[in-house]
């Protein structure tokens, strides 16, 4: 039976909630087009543009869960007031920062803003929209349009602000979002709120977020080759025994701070990982995508944006109508299918021409945008129709978490499996120096450094050969997303068999 008694001001209060969502997934890939600018700016080194990028959704994927579970028992109004003040504190401090450190540093406040902000939304749209197909609307904008939407416009916005003021701008404008939509969250929900009982254990989410972030950290670390086996290994064994440690808690607790019996729920578990490998092919495929505008096709951040503009607008759209398919069709067909037409066009994105894209490149383009929205809209459709309101936070910080670590991990192994390609693949010039090679062989950036200190003849043939390399490394990691989007359909299709909205009933 559908719910009777809707709140009034419920379409102002997703309003609120996705403005307030959506810098944290601009911030996610803002800075793709800007790394040339800021790498020159505060004199980063590799590593530390990785850290400046990857900071921010590692420490996010550790923090989502606890901030989730807080949010449950003090209230998600009280959670993401508190995160709205952090996140615009942060943006200040990341805006005006003078080294690396400091920038990364404030990109680590930033994550800690976001982590209370994003499973609030979440939270606070299962609880405002009581009717279960309001509900796969309402999640369609924030979670599909907005999520997808704003990963996608995240480089248009880097590449638009570049063009006429300093890195640090693309900070900045998190700050009006912040005081907009502050003082909206502030007067329009509601100070009562259902909360879970039970006190929030300190000492368990310590050992979550360590464990989490420690592994992930082990995994980036390992998979890009930055630290020896020697540190790696006895990393990991620490990781899995804080996150044992942690599992054992909650199962012997009677009030434990993460209810793990939502994995037992074949359509829970389904959008987690639908969330996880969605975000990550998204994430992985626009960075390169930026990159190879910009170092091969030698557009300008701003062009690079623009290109990748069909993107966005299909995935803008793609979020209300994946909550539309799945009222009228059912959410397994529309999950599978999406992830099928996701497939196709990512593989056929690797047969394109980008120097002559004409109408099929941004066909594509608008077509993995759409696809991939409706995919992420599928998966917040599964996992907050699967629970009740109580346990939305948690619920919400779940799906949040997958689309952190997947955010995360998927720049590092696309990144780990470019670097590698493209290595293997650069033909450098004969008469350069070994020490030189090997450094031009690390990465695309490390090439035209090389280039810059070398002869004109001879820096061009290498920067020729390094396109070179690198549109083969494009060409292969495409592929690879496009098989394993293919491969999620199947897993999906199986797992979804018996899904049913249990708040619909």
């Amino acid at each position: 039976m559908q719910a009777t008694n809707l709140d009034p001001k419920r379409w102002w209060i997703l309003l609120a909630v996705v403005l307030a969502y959506l810098p944290i997934v601009i911030d996610m890939t803002v800075l793709h087009v800007a790394v040339p600018s800021l790498t020159q700016s505060l004199s980063a080194s590799s590593n530390q543009v990785l850290w400046i990028i990857d900071i921010y959704p590692l420490l996010m994927a550790g923090l989502l869960v606890p901030m989730g579970t807080l949010a449950d028992r003090v209230g998600n109004r009280k959670i993401l007031l508190i995160g709205l003040v952090i996140f615009g504190i942060a943006s200040v401090l990341a805006a005006f920062s003078q080294t690396a450190s400091m920038l990364i540093a404030a990109r680590a406040l930033l994550a800690l803003g976001g982590a209370m902000i994003m499973p609030c939304v979440l939270g606070i749209i299962r609880r405002t929209f009581e009717d279960s197909r309001e509900r796969a609307i309402a999640l369609g904008i924030c979670w599909g349009t907005i999520g997808s939407a704003g990963a996608a416009i995240g480089p248009l916005i880097g590449g638009g602000l570049l063009e006429y003021f300093w890195w640090g701008s693309v900070f900045l404008i998190n700050v009006p979002i912040m005081l907009v939509v502050a003082p909206m969250c502030y007067f329009l929900l509601s100070k009562n709120e259902a909360v879970t009982s039970g006190h929030w254990a300190f000492g368990q989410a310590l050992l979550l977020i360590f464990g989490l972030v420690s592994f992930v950290y082990a995994l980036k670390a390992g998979l890009g080759g930055k630290q020896s086996l020697l540190i790696v290994l006895p990393l990991v064994i620490f990781s899995i025994g804080l996150l044992t440690i942690f599992v054992r808690k909650q199962l012997n607790s009677p009030q434990p701070m993460l209810d793990l019996s939502l994995f037992s729920r074949p359509a829970i578990l389904a959008g987690i990982i639908m969330a996880m490998v969605a975000a990550g092919v998204l994430a992985g495929v626009e960075l390169t995508l930026a990159m190879e505008l910009q170092y091969v096709i030698r557009l300008t951040p701003l062009q690079a944006g623009l290109f990748m503009v069909p993107i966005m607008v299909a995935a803008a759209i793609g979020g209300p109508i994946g909550g539309f398919l799945s009222n009228k069709f059912g959410l397994r067909l529309v999950a599978t299918f999406s992830l099928i037409l996701a497939a196709i066009a990512l593989i056929s994105l690797s047969y394109s021409d980008f120097h002559h894209p004409g109408i099929i490149v941004p066909f594509i383009l608008a077509s993995i945008g759409l696809t991939l929205s409706i995919g992420l809209t599928a998966s917040s459709i599964a996992i907050m129709g699967s629970v009740p309101a109580e346990k939305g936070g948690a619920a919400g910080s779940l799906e949040s978490t997958g689309y952190e670590l997947g955010t995360g991990l998927g720049i590092t192994l696309f990144g780990v499996f470019m670097a590698y390609i493209f290595g293997s693949h650069l033909q450098v010039p004969s008469d350069l120096t070994a020490v030189l090679a090997e450094k031009a062989r690390l990465s695309i950036g490390d090439t035209y450094l090389v280039a810059s200190q070398l002869p004109v003849e001879q820096g061009t043939a290498l920067i020729n050969a390094g396109k070179i390399a690198f549109s083969s490394a494009h060409v292969n990691l495409l592929l690879t997303a496009g098989i394993i989007i293919g491969i999620l359909s199947i897993v999906v299709f199986f797992m979804l068999a018996k899904y049913r909205d249990e708040n619909s009933l």
